[in-house]
């Protein structure tokens, strides 16, 4: 599925819009409140102010962060460098064998142990944590791939 698509645009953005109506409603009941005069009301209204900034900065973070991924993605795939898991066993669920996604894991962080500073080991590594269940790691690493691109992209642009 490509990232403009449609099939993936329009849930993204009805969903954005629904937040940002929903933001916009808490900030009124918060300004509500604020103007009750009531101490506790206040102190209420305050709290309930501060969730729709909270709010709109993980929606920005969020998408940030895909849009970050899939640019990385795209690049791969043109390099054909995705890791290739369509004959690795399954489970019921659908998700890879434990012990194969094991396997894989140590062949690609032998790949990134060999060149730690190049963002697609160190995206092709966040893939390989994903696959094998690491979350935490794979959201770290696939972090570092991307700071690590920007630093190459830049790099090109300055030559």
């Amino acid at each position: 599925m490509r990232t403009g698509s449609p099939k993936v645009l329009v849930p993204i953005a009805f969903i954005v819009v629904a937040l940002g109506f929903y933001f916009v409603l808490l900030g009124s009941t918060g300004l509500e409140l604020i103007r009750s005069g009531e101490v506790a009301a206040i102190g209420l209204g305050i709290g309930i102010l501060i969730l729709p900034f909270v709010g709109a900065w993980i929606v920005y973070a969020t998408l940030r962060a895909g849009l970050q991924h899939q640019h990385l993605a795209r690049r791969i795939h043109d390099e054909g460098l995705e890791l290739d898991v369509d004959d690795l066993p399954r489970m019921p669920s659908g998700r890879i064998d434990r012990d194969a996604a094991d396997e894989l894991f140590a062949t690609v962080k032998q790949e990134w142990e060999a060149d730690p500073d190049n963002w697609r080991n160190s995206y092709r590594l966040a893939r390989a944590y994903d696959y094998a269940g690491d979350r935490s790691r794979a959201r770290e690493t696939m972090r570092r791939a991307v700071a690590l691109e920007k630093l190459e992209r830049d790099g090109h642009a300055g030559s």
